[in-house]
């Protein structure tokens, strides 16, 4: 009789449990933690300061053309290039330029502006698209809906209107003088300064600021198209191109064809308010009573069809001017980029 018994009876198992303890989850990197990045306000502002001046460069001509159009310098039967062609044998290159200090001096900053509150208007709506996320998912990247495009574009036309009143109201009264001494009228102004002073003298700050109603009514519509087809076009030539919205970057040409065309949808939506405004802007004081008084009197005499006057040279300086703001904007942009 063995008195040896089997090991499994006699020598209990030496089982080790491992205790499971809740692991907590890898500490993420900075990379996974850091919130995608978001372009500098400040070099928003620069960037859009470069593209103004580009934008101003290419396009004051055909502006020139337009005003004289929209306030009876020129006839029915004018072409936009006879304009052009005329103005350069009468008044030489110099003359295609006139009034540009004004829109210079005042567009370049208006620009930096309109990129500038853009972009804040994009944190604005990103900000309240975010409501009731958890701090996790607001890490993740955001995508911003056209509609949210659309109204960062018309926050953008209301500081911008705080320099764009004053200069349109001031180049338009220069422009208009041109038409006046062509046919034999007396200089009043002799530049940017003294019309800004006259015009202060004579009716002060709210004199200067005649017209701004007009503006807003004519930008608020006029950024949300620009901002929501550029940023449309941008977006669905990157696909084209087979380029990641959120990484790529477009090409030269695609930044003139999303720019050009998105000048073209900002005007042809603003135009009426744009025709009204330079009436309103450069009658003499007391002429109309206000807005609707500028609108009714153009249906009178015009018709309709007097509120898309001055389109044509619009529409052709849209493209280049706007193809050259977005194209110095965005190469600002690039450069710099050690501004993120």
């Amino acid at each position: 009789m063995s008195t040896s018994t089997s090991s499994s009876e006699t020598t209990p198992t030496m089982t080790t449990k491992l205790e499971t303890k809740p692991t907590k989850p890898a500490s993420p990197t900075a990379e996974e933690t850091s919130t995608p990045k978001s372009s500098s306000a400040l070099k928003s502002f620069i960037s859009g300061g470069v593209g103004g001046a580009c934008c101003v460069l290419v396009g004051h001509p055909l502006d020139l053309v337009k005003v004289r159009m929209q306030t009876g310098g020129a006839t029915a039967s004018d072409s936009v290039f006879g304009m052009l062609s005329t103005t350069v044998r009468k008044e030489g290159i110099k003359g295609l330029y006139r009034g540009v200090s004004a829109p210079l001096t005042a567009v370049s900053p208006m620009f930096a502006v309109s990129f500038w509150s853009y972009d804040i208007g994009q944190r604005m709506v990103k900000s309240y698209g975010q409501r009731g996320m958890t701090e996790e998912e607001k890490l993740q990247p955001y995508a911003i809906s056209m509609r949210e495009i659309c109204m960062a574009g018309a926050i953008s036309a209301i500081p911008t209107t705080g320099i764009m009143a004053p200069s349109e109201r001031i180049k338009c009264l220069l422009q208009v003088q041109a038409n006046d001494v062509e046919k034999g009228g007396k200089v009043k102004y002799s530049g940017m300064t003294d019309c800004a002073k006259q015009i202060l003298k004579e009716g002060g700050m709210s004199s200067l600021y005649k017209g701004t109603v007009a503006t807003l009514a004519r930008d608020i519509p006029g950024t949300i198209a620009y901002f929501g087809t550029y940023e449309f076009i941008k977006k669905e030539l990157m696909k084209l191109q087979g380029i990641d919205p959120n990484k790529g970057q477009l090409s030269p040409v695609a930044v003139v064809t999303a720019g050009g065309l998105a000048g073209m949808a900002c005007w042809a939506v603003g135009i009426p308010a744009d025709v009204i405004k330079s009436r309103y802007q450069t009658a003499p004081e007391g002429k109309y009573n206000g807005l609707v008084d500028v609108y009714k009197a153009l249906i009178k005499e015009e018709g309709y069809a007097g509120l898309f006057k001055g389109i044509r040279p619009a529409l052709i300086r849209a493209f280049p001017a706007n193809a050259a703001c977005f194209l110095g904007m965005e190469y600002a942009k690039k450069l710099l980029g050690f501004m993120d």
